[in-house]
């Protein structure tokens, strides 16, 4: 473990850790919504969108990766100002810039207008989501390891089932009001929840004096410094990039794959609908086993076992049980990252300057996971599927490796 772990942590949201409970019940219930409706329900309205835009589908699903994109540039600012004065300020004021961006979104009549309220939703994002959620959870708990690990767990588990519930939801919206409408209802859901409990629930930081705050950044800095200058480091930013490509690519074509491995377009969609509920198995299993062995190691495993089920779905898809059974086996590692990554660099680097380093591995993973998918069907199209999924099968290698040389340091 690196000296800067015991390094002296900042003053919690909140101030007492009795409060985390609340807050992560908060936070549970808005990143539902957030995942819902500035991400997950965008499927929903790709269709009528490029009808009425006159624009083809990929014309309009480009609007998604360019807020992702940007989500993942702003990843490194928001960690600091996350790090420095906690999450209320940010997270409310992103609420607001969610809402009125998705109010923007259902006003739009050309692809440029559409460009630029994702470029703001993107912008959002990153104060909203994941990234930001997670940097309030460690803050609060960070003098519980236990209490950190079940309150990401509890929010992560809550919050894998934004598809489920936001994908049918809109889908009646739009089918009873128009997508115009729709967004509407979709923004007023979102602002109504996610703005008090972000303003009220999520606390600022307690105000400490311009000395302390001073030495405060100057601890988070030399702990960032040190950090990205050492091996460590660089192998969680290869590891956790690898693995969110290969999550993204399967996320995006396995359904089309699974067609063209001839079952029927229900089937196929059943099955990827398995990845969301094996998601939040996988990350019980994942904690509860990190009380026995290594974050790293499991998480290395895990990650090997996804890339062999890559490499057997050409071999054994065509069949139902194979089909199945590949599914299954990829898919317990589907949401692990998002709760192994926060456990080891808290474990390694502290508390201190947490969502300062998780920025920075945000801005290869998130990245990554937006290009993914669109090389994955370029080089579908070049050299067929099975070379995709030797490129996937490479990527979640890839991963465990780096993670095993992680835990060997």
């Amino acid at each position: 473990m690196s000296a800067t772990a015991g390094s002296a942590v900042p003053a919690v949201e909140g101030g007492a850790p009795s409060r985390g409970r609340s807050v992560v019940a908060a936070l549970a219930v808005t990143q539902t919504i957030g995942y819902g409706v500035l991400y997950y329900a965008f499927s929903v309205f790709l269709a009528p969108m490029a009808r009425d835009l006159r624009a083809t589908s990929a014309q309009v699903a480009a609007a998604l990766t360019l807020s992702v994109l940007i989500a993942a540039l702003c990843a490194p600012l928001v960690g600091r100002w996350l790090d420095a004065r906690g999450g209320r300020a940010l997270m409310t004021a992103g609420s607001l810039l969610g809402t009125g961006a998705v109010l923007a979104w259902s006003r739009v009549e050309s692809l440029p207008q559409l460009y630029a309220a994702f470029a703001a939703i993107g912008v959002a994002c990153s104060m909203v989501l994941y990234e930001a959620a997670f940097a309030v959870i460690v803050s609060i708990f960070a003098g519980d390891e236990r209490g950190r690990a079940n309150g990401l767990l509890a929010l992560t588990v809550v919050a894998g089932f934004a598809s489920s519930i936001f994908l049918p939801l809109t889908g009646l919206l739009v089918d009873r009001h128009g997508w115009r409408t729709a967004l509407v209802l979709l923004a007023l859901i979102y602002g109504v929840a996610a703005i008090p409990l972000h303003a009220f629930v999520v606390r600022r930081r307690t105000v400490t004096g311009r000395a302390e705050a001073s030495a405060a950044a100057e601890e988070r800095a030399g702990i960032v410094e040190e950090a990205t200058r050492g091996r460590p480091f660089w192998l969680l930013v290869i590891a956790f990039t690898a693995s969110g490509g290969a999550v993204a690519v399967m996320a995006v074509l396995l359904i089309t794959y699974l067609i063209h491995l001839g079952h029927s377009p229900v089937l196929a969609a059943a099955l990827a609908g398995l990845l969301g509920v094996l998601s939040v198995t996988g990350r019980v299993i994942i904690t509860g086993l990190r009380t026995r062995l290594p974050a790293a190691l499991i998480a290395a495993v895990i990650f090997a076992l996804q890339g062999v089920a890559a490499m057997l779905l050409p071999l054994i898809g065509h069949t139902v049980t194979g089909a199945i059974g590949a599914v299954l086996l990829f898919g317990l590692g589907f949401g692990i990252a998002s709760v192994t990554l926060p456990h080891l660099l808290v474990e390694r680097y502290g508390t201190a300057a947490y969502a300062s380093l998780a920025g920075r591995i945000a801005v290869f993973s998130v990245s990554d996971k937006a290009l993914a998918p669109l090389g994955a069907v370029a080089l579908a199209q070049a050299a067929g599927y099975g070379w995709v999924m030797g490129a996937v099968s490479a990527a979640c290698a890839m991963a465990a490796f780096a993670l095993l040389a992680y835990h060997r340091l």
